[in-house]
C-alpha cells in the first residue's frame, strides 16, 4: 500500500479531510488535478459549525485572521444602485459584534464561534499549507485522476502526474470530494438527483481597489456585502474577504455584458477590473449514495445546492470531518463494520435536509425576483408601484436565505447505528436553533464558571461527561471501550449550572461532539453503549 486513504479533489473538504487524518498518523495522499489552487470566487463563508470543527483542529484563529476583518458590517441590501437609497436592507452584526454576544451568552443558544467570510481562494491555500506541513500528508496539485478499481483489500487509482506520465497508486480506501461533476462518483454509477439547471448565469470577479470605500453612507446603502439589483437578471453584488474583490452574478451572455452590469449596480465611475467570468447552474441535487464497498464520496460530488445561506462548501466540510474520524477509528483497528456504514446513512440525511433547505431560501428569493423588471428604473407611476410591491415581499422572503442557524447547528443524526436512538425528538427548524442533548445531536457550546468553553475541554476521543455535583460510577462504561482500544477520556465538570442547562448528569460523546447517550447515572447497559457507538453494533 502507497496509502491508507487516498482523496481527490484539493478543495476545502478534500484539504480538510486530509488534515484530520494526518493529524492522527494516517497515510493519506491528496490528488488534485490543478496545478494549484483556483483564484476563483465560488464560495464565500464558513458558517458557525464549520468554524467549530476548524477550532477543534486548531485552525479557527488562521481562518480569521485571513478572512474578512472583524469589525466589518455583514448587512444586506436590495438596490436600484448603490447611488441610491437601499430598497431593503437587513442588518446582520459584524464579526466583532456577533463575538461579543456570544462571550455574554450564558445559555446554549448561540454557537461556540460566528461565521467568517472568508472566499474560497483564500481559504484553500491556508488549508494547502496545513496539510503539507504534516508528515503522514502527500499534497500532489497537477496530478489527475483516470480511474480507479477496488477489490476486497484496497483501492487501485491510476492518475496522470503533473509531467503526463500514467502511474498507479494503492490505498485501503478512496475518497472522492472532486466535485459536482465527479468523476469518481460517474465511475461508480452513482446518480445525482433533484433539480437541475434551475439558473444559469455569469460568475465574474471583479478588482476594484476604491469601492468599498466610496460606498456611501446614511441615506444610501452603506457599508454592506451583499447587494441585490433588482432588475429581470437576477444581478447581486457580493464584497469578498479582501473587500478589494467584488463577485457578481447575472443572467447575461457574457463578459462584456457581466462589465455592464457592473457600472449598472455601482452607479458612479471606478476603476476596476475584470479578472474571471464563467457561467455557472444553480442545482439542487442529492446522490443516491454516498460510498461503494472502499470508495466514499464527500462534499459537492453528493450534493450540490444554491448557495443561499452558506450551506454548500459548509455541508461539505460536515461530511469531511464525520468521515475522517470514521477512518480513522476503522484503520486503526477498533471500529466496527458499522462506523464506515453510518457515513452515508448520518451525512445523506444532513446532505438532504440542507438541499431542501436551500430549496426553501430559493423559493423565498424567486418571489420577489419574480416581481422584479426593468420598469422599476423608469421612475413611472407603474415602476413605483413594482418597486413598492417588491419590497413588500422581500422583506419577508430574502431574509430566508440568511437566518440558516438551524441547519447550521441544530442537524441530529437519526436512526445511526453508532447512536443510541431514542425515538421523536425535538423538530428541526431551517432558521431556528433549538439547543437539546437528544441522542444524535451536536453538544450545545455552553461557557464554564471559569470562563473557558466547554467544547475546548473536550479531547478527540469518545468522552464519558459527568455534569454537576452527583457522583457516578463511570469505570465500567470506561473498561468496555478499552476493552475494544478505543480512546475515552472521563471528564467531569462539578457544576450544578451546566447540569441544569443540559439537563442531565451524564452524557456520553463521540469524537465529533455528537450525543451517544444521556441520563441521569452511569448506562446500565455499558458494553452495549460501547459496541453501538463504536460501530460493532447491538450485543445479542
Amino acid at each position: 500500500m502507497n496509502a491508507s486513504v487516498i482523496v481527490v479533489g484539493a478543495g476545502p473538504v478534500g484539504l480538510a479531510l486530509a488534515i484530520n487524518l494526518g493529524r492522527a498518523g494516517i497515510k493519506t495522499i491528496l490528488l488534485e488535478r490543478n496545478p494549484e489552487p483556483q483564484f476563483l470566487p465560488k464560495m464565500e463563508r464558513c458558517n458557525a459549525r464549520s468554524m467549530e470543527m476548524f477550532r477543534r483542529i486548531g485552525l479557527s484563529k488562521k481562518i480569521r485572521d485571513a478572512g474578512l476583518r472583524a469589525d466589518c458590517p455583514m448587512d444586506v441590501f436590495i438596490v436600484e444602485d448603490l447611488t441610491k437609497p437601499a430598497l431593503l436592507e437587513e442588518k446582520h452584526p459584524s464579526i466583532q459584534t456577533f463575538q461579543e454576544k456570544i462571550r455574554e451568552c450564558r445559555d446554549l443558544s448561540m454557537p461556540l464561534e460566528p461565521y467568517q467570510l472568508i472566499s474560497q481562494y483564500t481559504l484553500e491555500p491556508l488549508l494547502k499549507a496545513e496539510a503539507e506541513a504534516l508528515q503522514s500528508v502527500e499534497v500532489l496539485f497537477g496530478h489527475e485522476l483516470i480511474e480507479f478499481s477496488q477489490s476486497d483489500y484496497g483501492v487501485s487509482v491510476r492518475f496522470e502526474d503533473s509531467d503526463g506520465q500514467s502511474k498507479t497508486l494503492m490505498a485501503a480506501y478512496l475518497v472522492g470530494c472532486d466535485g459536482g461533476s465527479s468523476p469518481i462518483r460517474k465511475q461508480l454509477g452513482i446518480k445525482l438527483r433533484g433539480e437541475g439547471g434551475i439558473l444559469e448565469l455569469q460568475q465574474a470577479l471583479f478588482y476594484c481597489e476604491e469601492l468599498f470605500e466610496r460606498l456611501p453612507h446614511g441615506n444610501g446603502p452603506g457599508q454592506g456585502r451583499h447587494y441585490h439589483r433588482a432588475d429581470a437578471d437576477h444581478t447581486f453584488l457580493i464584497m469578498q474577504d479582501s473587500t478589494k474583490h467584488w463577485s457578481l452574478h447575472a443572467t447575461v451572455p457574457d463578459a462584456e455584458a457581466m462589465k455592464r452590469k457592473f457600472e449598472e449596480i455601482v452607479g458612479f465611475p471606478v476603476d476596476y477590473e475584470l479578472l474571471s467570468c464563467a457561467p455557472w447552474r444553480q442545482n439542487l441535487l442529492l446522490a443516491d449514495r454516498y460510498r461503494e464497498g472502499r470508495v466514499f464520496l464527500a462534499g459537492d460530488s453528493v450534493h450540490l445546492v444554491i448557495p443561499t445561506g452558506g450551506l454548500g462548501m459548509n455541508t461539505g466540510v460536515g461530511d469531511a470531518f464525520d468521515l475522517a474520524w470514521k477512518l480513522i477509528g476503522t484503520l486503526k483497528g477498533w471500529g466496527g463494520p458499522e462506523l464506515l456504514d453510518s457515513y452515508e446513512i448520518e451525512r445523506r440525511q444532513i446532505g438532504d435536509r440542507n438541499v431542501g433547505a436551500s430549496r426553501y431560501a430559493n423559493v423565498g428569493r424567486q418571489k420577489w425576483r419574480s416581481i422584479a423588471t426593468d420598469e422599476i428604473f423608469d421612475g413611472t407611476d407603474a415602476g413605483e408601484l413594482i418597486k413598492r410591491q417588491l419590497i413588500q415581499v422581500a422583506d419577508s422572503e430574502q431574509r430566508k436565505g440568511n437566518r440558516m442557524i438551524g441547519a447550521e447547528l441544530g442537524y441530529r443524526y437519526v436512526d445511526s447505528p453508532c447512536i443510541d436512538n431514542i425515538p421523536g425528538g425535538p423538530e428541526h427548524r431551517v432558521g431556528k436553533y433549538n439547543p437539546n442533548v437528544w441522542p444524535g445531536s451536536r453538544l450545545p457550546h455552553c461557557w464554564l464558571d471559569d470562563g473557558s468553553a466547554l467544547q475546548d475541554q473536550l479531547p478527540e476521543t469518545y468522552v464519558l461527561l459527568s455534569l454537576g455535583k452527583k457522583s457516578l460510577d463511570t469505570s465500567k462504561l470506561r473498561q468496555s471501550y478499552e476493552k475494544i482500544g478505543a480512546p475515552v477520556t472521563e471528564v467531569r465538570i462539578e457544576s450544578d449550572r451546566l447540569r441544569d442547562l443540559y439537563g442531565f448528569d451524564f452524557l456520553v460523546l463521540r469524537p465529533d461532539m455528537h450525543v451517544v447517550w444521556r441520563g441521569n447515572d452511569a448506562p446500565q447497559n455499558p458494553q452495549e453503549i460501547a459496541s453501538i457507538s463504536t460501530g460493532h453494533g447491538r450485543l445479542d
